[in-house]
């Protein structure tokens, strides 16, 4: 009797749409969920016969059932958050993660934190992927766990000295020259700067600057003599770098390297150079040699800026006005060993640590994965999914490249349930599934009046 089909047809309502309020409960339940992408239940008719037993506009269906259950990709809200290694991805991919045995998940979740071995994690303590840094500290095109363990960067010992100061064209010249063991009398003004040896020691080098030479007949110029004195490895402060600054009567400086200095000097004011510098002036040393089994004859160059006959203005670096000798810049380009302080995460997925020598170093890049059908990937619970044949392998690469969404640090992509949405679904669903039920306790009340019909 075909009365009694639409029975089946009721139940198969009540389980399609009892299913689709599990979908919707799940939903709402992971509102809360980072990264969580809804699930849209979608219904198809069961495959219907004849009632006269050919086919045309006598079939009849047997009800529905649940064809699919697939998640929705859209973009979920981000949301601010205070830790770097919060990261939400601005647009499509997925992170990927590998357990201790190799196995590769996704996720869309970027809650992760440094795990005691070193390693970036997630809160499941699947390891984050990315590719790794070369030994010229490149990025490579090896893909393997982010390992930023390496909590320390290596010194730098210092190779050049950059001073700008203005020295008083005011003072009278020291015709003996400097003098170690009197250098206050025999220099006129002073400037100090740490520099760091092989090892990362800190030294403080002391640079004196003594007027040697003054031209009152409008020739040459006015000559300085510097010299860097340090603490050296014999144990006593020495002369370990020396050289000559000429400029003009402008001020400006001429040179700094003895090679291009203007030495058509009278023989009267050659002798008053110390010493006799009637052929020329002595050419710069640089000798550094520190305690501590550091390198030895560590070689600085001091920088006081181009002169005019380097081709420069002689201004921008220093200068001899009437003005009182000071320091009016300084830096080197050496620095002590350092420890991991903090990580940042640029957009491009480039993991940076910031050390407490003030150094940056690049530690990796995280990697996104995306698939040319994501719908067809397999939940695996917190978070995850695993590829599959109908998703299709993973194209991995860089964020923000080939369509792969950038990654926002402090940031967390919220869930994509729309609350106002679903609660319009469960209505829906919750009537549907009334309406099956009355189906069946109709029939049922037709086949008792059949049943009746002897009486």
């Amino acid at each position: 009797m075909a009365i009694l089909t639409s029975l089946y047809a009721g139940i198969s309502g009540l389980n399609a749409n009892g299913a689709a309020l599990s979908v919707i409960g799940n939903n709402i339940a992971n509102v809360n969920t980072a990264g969580f992408k809804a699930s849209r239940a979608s219904f198809a008719d069961v495959l219907s016969q004849s009632f006269s037993g050919t086919s045309g506009r006598t079939q009849i269906g047997r009800g529905a059932y649940l064809s699919s259950v697939s998640p929705i990709f859209t973009q979920g809200s981000l949301e601010a958050t205070s830790s770097g290694l919060d990261l939400g991805i601005d647009g499509d991919g997925f992170f990927l993660l590998k357990d201790s045995a190799g196995a590769a998940f996704f996720s869309r979740s970027g809650e992760f934190n440094i795990s005691k071995e070193g390693f970036i994690v997630n809160p499941e303590g699947l390891l984050m992927q990315g590719y790794q840094v070369g030994n010229g500290g490149a990025i490579s095109g090896t893909i393997d766990n982010m390992d930023v363990s390496s909590t320390t960067t290596p010194p730098n010992m210092t190779a050049n000295a950059e001073i700008t100061a203005n020295l008083d064209s005011r003072v009278s010249p020291v015709t003996t020259g400097f003098d170690i063991d009197d250098m206050s009398n025999t220099s006129h003004f002073s400037t100090s700067v740490s520099v760091y040896d092989s090892l990362g020691n800190t030294h403080l080098v002391t640079v004196y600057f003594t007027k040697v030479y003054e031209d009152t007949a409008g020739g040459s110029g006015n000559y300085w003599q510097w010299n860097a004195v340090a603490d050296g490895a014999s144990g006593t402060t020495e002369v370990m770098a020396t050289g000559y600054m000429q400029f003009d009567q402008s001020g400006a400086l001429v040179a700094e390297d003895v090679n291009d200095m203007d030495l058509n000097v009278t023989d009267d004011a050659a002798a008053n150079f110390p010493p006799d510098l009637a052929a020329e002036l002595p050419t710069a040393v640089s000798n550094f040699n520190f305690l501590g089994g550091v390198t030895q004859n560590q070689a600085i160059t001091f920088d006081f800026g181009t002169g005019t006959a380097d081709g420069g203005t002689g201004l921008d670096g220093s200068t001899q006005f009437g003005l009182s000798s000071s320091t009016l810049f300084q830096r080197q380009d050496g620095y002590a060993s350092g420890s991991l302080k903090s990580l940042s995460i640029n957009q491009d997925g480039i993991i940076s640590g910031l050390f407490t020598n003030g150094q940056t170093r690049t530690l990796g890049q995280v990697v996104v994965g995306i698939f040319n059908n994501p719908h067809g990937l397999s939940k695996m619970g917190k978070n995850l999914y695993g590829e599959s044949y109908e998703s299709g392998q993973p194209i991995i690469g860089a964020p923000n490249t080939s369509g792969r969404g950038r990654l926002l640090s402090n940031s967390l992509e919220l869930s994509n349930v729309d609350l106002a949405e679903e609660f319009i679904k469960l209505i829906t669903a919750q009537r549907g599934f009334q309406a099956n039920s009355r189906v069946i306790t109709t029939t049922d009340e037709m086949l008792g009046e059949l049943v009746n019909l002897k009486r």
